[in-house]
């Protein structure tokens, strides 16, 4: 577990919320025994969780927001924050090095990959694992800087539901929305059944006080323009459980969302001046198959069989009004994805002293796109679909040999390859769609790792973890609206991950951790400009270096007091002969987050926490462009407070104010985040 739940919620409530896990969603850890209690396979190399009752002691509503409370994970806009997009950065890496999954299955775009964290809603999840640096060739191919897996939820009694509802308020009382979560579900001898609904709307949040409109803007403060979203998620399993080892189970996800897309705040006119944009619809389905089964007593194999679909439009209006679409260059964009595929994993302990793990994944996807151009004009045309397809696979294997009840050595080697089936383009200029040369890459990874644990309470391991990831079909062909040249021959990218790290008890209640951590990165995927005025390619031409440290520590001070925190730091540097004052973007140097649980009564917990990050990199757009496009932003330090009581042992009410200070911050240059809000909420279990 991470180190604010087992403290908040104390050994008994961890133990009972790891009950409520959906196993066969989980990612068994390299360096995890399950014999060492309750989150103890969560316990491995690099991995950090959040749980189910930390997203609702601090009101973490959505992913992007969630990961803040781990080391060494911090969330932020795209690079411009033109898209409205979250994106989530593990030790310096973001969303293209980073894969997501849900219960084991990757969420994949195949044209960009471009995945908006803040659409995957937490309230039905019963915890968030996330690997740093070093994730299992065993999890399949992609994972070069870590790994994210969203693990839902499954009952454990004959009959269980919860409800949770919230709503929140700006700086100023108004507001702003609100969120409802229903679960029902029964556990019975040979099967169970849940299902789940989860929604959250907010109509808008407010600013500061503290903003200042410069001069013309077009934000003048209060109520953010564009800051509108709406997102919905259903979630079903059933389960056949015939045995106490065996597990056969049948997962659907269905999310769906929609959102605005706030203005910069300092340009105006808008840079680019198509930037008034909307999002009508971003969907994700998900259908899967997965299985446990034990061979004998020492040996299982698991079995992962899915079919996902995604379903997004994108708008581009005239003007800050969002009625007209005629403009030359307006539209509205239509992306329709679909992947299948699966994996089998075979281990045995067959040699006592030896686990040998072996897995093959394979994957298809598709992705088709087409334009509705100038919507609203009576020049108005519709380009044919535009398909694109590509295959990957990977095989691997992983060794851990017990030297000793106490020392593992793991190794661990995967080949990954994949190749683009199909690349069509439409020629607005002749009207005919056209196919780029096909491409295609293979990548050998290897990693390694030793675990030592030197007494009951203490833990020492050390790792290194060499990964490739495949570049998207958006950086091999995509030309920007005009203004890139494709590159079907771009390479993947590569980093060799080091870590050392240590996990120690010391006195009675208070628990400390920490790591060091080294990244080699090399051939990195960067856009590069042409000699070409205005053109752009991109290419692999950076090397980088990003390294730092993070600490974590926990602790009982009281019977009625307890508290914790972590601080990370991390440094990044890129080395691009053809960029020669390029910056690494989204991440601050120093981060940390601190907390108190207070029991001044026995029914009533105050919890006041601080959020702290220092300066980020961010892109700044001007016109005309700067000769040096960046700017340092995003500091901040937020408190945060929330008072719950607990009516009865299964009724919860609770209160909070974030952003206590109500601070002034931009997490990219133009896109102020929200001031302070308030919210109320309830939840009730049976």
């Amino acid at each position: 577990m991470s180190s604010v739940a087992s403290v908040i919620a104390g050994d008994a409530a961890s133990a009972q919320e790891r009950q409520g896990v959906y196993e066969l969603g989980e990612l068994v850890v390299t360096g995890g025994r399950s014999g060492e209690g309750a989150g103890g396979q969560n316990s491995g190399i690099a991995t950090s969780t959040v749980t189910r009752e930390e997203t609702w002691t601090f009101q973490k509503q959505t992913l992007d927001q969630a990961v803040n409370l781990v080391p060494g994970v911090t969330s932020t806009l795209d690079a411009n924050g033109r898209r409205n997009e979250s994106d989530i950065f593990v030790r310096g890496f973001g969303r293209w090095q980073v894969p997501l999954m849900i219960d084991g299955v990757r969420v994949y775009l195949p044209a960009d990959n471009r995945l908006d964290f803040s659409r995957f809603l937490t309230s039905d999840l019963s915890e968030i694992q996330i690997q740093k640096g070093y994730a299992s060739v065993i999890d399949g191919p992609g994972a070069m800087g870590g790994l994210i897996n969203l693990v839902t939820r499954k009952p454990t009694k004959p009959f269980e539901a919860e409800s949770q509802s919230s709503m929140s308020f700006g700086g100023n009382g108004q507001f702003q929305g609100w969120s409802q979560y229903v679960m029902g579900g029964t556990r019975q001898q040979d099967f169970y059944l849940q299902g789940s609904a989860n929604y959250l709307q907010q109509n808008s949040w407010s600013m500061s006080d503290s903003y200042r409109p410069t001069f013309n803007s077009m934000e003048d403060g209060g109520r953010r323009e564009g800051s509108d979203s709406k997102d919905w998620r259903i979630n079903v399993k059933a389960g056949y459980t015939p045995n106490a080892t065996d597990e056969y189970s049948i997962n659907f996800i269905k999310q769906e969302g929609e959102k605005g897309a706030p203005l910069n705040v300092y340009n105006n006119p808008q840079v680019p001046p198509n930037s008034f944009w909307r999002w009508p619809w971003w969907n994700v389905q998900n259908l899967a198959f997965l299985s446990n089964t034990q061979l004998g007593d020492a040996s299982y194999v698991k079995t992962k069989l899915f079919y996902n679909t995604f379903d997004n439009a994108l708008d581009a209006y005239d003007n800050i009004s969002y009625t007209t679409q005629s403009a030359n260059g307006r539209f509205r964009s239509f992306y329709e994805d679909q992947a299948y595929g699966g994996s089998t994993e075979f281990g045995t302990d067959l040699i006592p002293m030896n686990t040998l793990k072996a897995a093959f994944h394979y994957r298809a996807d598709y992705h088709t796109e087409w334009n509705f151009n100038r919507p609203t004009s009576p020049l108005n045309s519709t380009e044919p679909k535009q398909h694109q397809s590509q295959t990957t696979w990977s095989v691997a294997a992983e060794n851990t040999f017990h030297a000793t009840s106490n020392l593992d050595f793991v190794g661990g080697i995967s080949y990954d390859r994949y190749e683009i089936d199909k690349a069509e383009e439409f020629n607005s200029g002749n009207s005919t769609i056209f196919e780029y040369p096909k491409g295609g890459a293979e990548a050998f990874n290897w990693q390694a790792a030793a675990i030592w644990r030197y007494s009951e309470t203490g833990r020492l391991h050390a790792s290194v973890s060499d990964r490739a990831r495949f570049p998207t079909i958006f950086e091999l062909y995509s030309t920007r609206f005009g203004t890139a040249v494709a590159n079907p021959a771009l390479g993947p990218e590569r980093a060799i991950n080091y870590e050392i790290g240590w996990k120690e008890q010391i006195l009675r209640n208070v628990h400390v951790s920490g790591a060091v951590f080294y990244s080699d990165v090399k051939d990195l995927i960067q856009t590069v400009q042409l000699p070409t005025p205005g053109m752009t390619q991109t290419q692999n031409v950076g090397n980088g270096h990003f390294y730092g440290y993070e600490a974590s520590v926990e602790a009982r001070i009281n019977p009625s007091l307890k508290a914790g925190g972590n601080y990370s730091y991390i440094y990044r540097t890129i080395h691009d002969p053809l960029q020669p004052n390029v910056q690494a973007t989204g991440v601050p140097t120093h981060k940390a987050f601190l907390y108190l649980a207070w029991n001044p009564l026995e029914r009533l917990t105050i919890t006041p926490s601080l959020e702290i990050a220092s300066d980020r990199w961010s892109d700044k757009t001007t016109n005309p462009a700067q000769p040096f496009p960046y700017v340092l932003t995003g500091a901040y330090v937020l408190g945060n407070i929330q008072a719950e009581y607990k009516v009865t042992q299964n009724f919860d009410v609770a209160a909070g104010v974030k952003n206590l200070f109500d601070q002034n911050f931009e997490l990219a240059w133009g896109l102020p985040q929200p001031g302070r809000n308030y919210y109320i909420k309830a939840r009730a279990t049976f």
